[in-house]
């Protein structure tokens, strides 16, 4: 594993940039800043390396970043309606960073601190990061210890383990938000790409994004991953939630079978360069965003500006809005318990 800067933070943090490597060439790297993935170098099927995550050349734009490129969400991924839920009787009110309601974490969050870092090579190279997120911070209670693992084996897996423990009941949602494009972080648009999702419903939201708590079935409708499917051959369509998300911006509610168990979730491939990415989580949902509020106004790497459906995030989760939502899974996170999950993303090319 090599190490190197990559630079100061404007609070005058020194960040690390630690480049994980296989045997096959696969190269990833990530910086304690925000557990950000920084880049991701796959072989195409003739060989041929491309960075596939879209994101920035340097630490300033990434502290300037609106889009979360390659961060760890947290305390919470996704929206709390009105930046409010309750826990133990008790009303907690959080940052209104999403229009009407809580997004991400908040205003920080845990993609905007430094991480503690500590880096190994033994079987496989593992990048262990530890944030300690006190009591009251973005408004949520507790004192939260998390740690995420990053590990990078010889079969092309990339491993990410997260875990915390609390000093006060909480709610703790976390999730990897990288933005993929398989031909290329500058090939412009993904909707060639072919999807499946290991999922036959989706929680359908309201125009502000939050879930309606309906689970609903996602046969005939543009919602139905089930084959793959082109991202772009449904987007369009006039349907009210492609209206609401200005294209895909919802959960997906995956078949699960034993409670923690590490089961498929989705299968990415890109016809062009035949690189494919399968992802298996323990997380009940996933998240598919298609990169519809991508602007051009943040310039990546290469000085690429990235517009609309540049990249896509499919982001493992418990679902959106799960505080205010009693039949949906729950997120609370109690005193002298651990949470656990973990996401396997693992490449090939055909």
């Amino acid at each position: 594993m090599r190490k190197r800067s990559f630079g100061k933070t404007t609070d005058g943090k020194e960040a690390e940039l630690y480049t994980l490597l296989n045997s096959n060439g696969v190269e990833i790297e990530i910086t304690n800043y925000g557990g950000i993935v920084v880049s991701l170098r796959l072989p195409d099927r003739r060989g041929e390396m491309a960075d596939v995550v879209l994101g920035y050349d340097n630490l300033s734009r990434y502290e300037a970043d609106k889009w979360h490129f390659g961060a760890i969400i947290g305390r919470y991924a996704n929206r709390i309606a009105g930046g409010k839920f309750r826990l133990n009787g008790h009303e907690y009110t959080l940052a209104l960073n999403n229009g009407p309601n809580h997004l991400h974490g908040g205003v920080v969050g845990f993609e905007k601190v430094v991480w503690g870092a500590r880096d190994f090579t033994t079987q496989n190279e593992r990048l262990i990061l530890q944030y300690v997120s006190e009591d009251g911070e973005e408004g949520y209670p507790g004192k939260v210890t998390a740690r995420v693992e990053y590990s990078l084996t010889d079969e092309n897996e990339f491993q990410v383990k997260y875990s915390a423990t609390t000093d006060k009941d909480t709610v703790i949602n976390l999730t990897n938000h990288s933005y993929f494009n398989l031909g290329g972080a500058d090939a412009g648009d993904i909707r060639r790409h072919q999807l499946q999702l290991d999922a036959d419903q989706f929680t359908p939201v309201n125009e502000n994004l939050i879930p309606t708590g309906e689970l609903r079935h996602v046969s005939h409708t543009p919602f139905d991953f089930t084959q793959p499917e082109a991202i772009g051959s449904r987007i369009n369509q006039d349907d009210p939630q492609l209206k609401f998300g200005r294209g895909y911006d919802h959960n997906w509610v995956l078949k699960r079978g034993v409670d923690g168990a590490l089961l498929p979730a989705a299968i990415l491939f890109e016809p062009k360069s035949g690189r494919t990415m399968k992802i298996l989580t323990t997380e009940p949902g996933i998240q598919f965003y298609s990169g519809n509020f991508l602007d051009g106004s943040m310039r990546g790497k290469s000085r690429t500006a990235y517009g609309r459906y540049s990249g896509l995030c499919l982001e493992t989760q418990h679902f959106p809005d799960s505080p205010n939502q009693a039949n949906f899974p729950s997120t609370v996170l109690r005193v002298g318990e651990q949470y656990e999950s973990t996401t396997v993303f693992k490449f090939s090319n055909r």
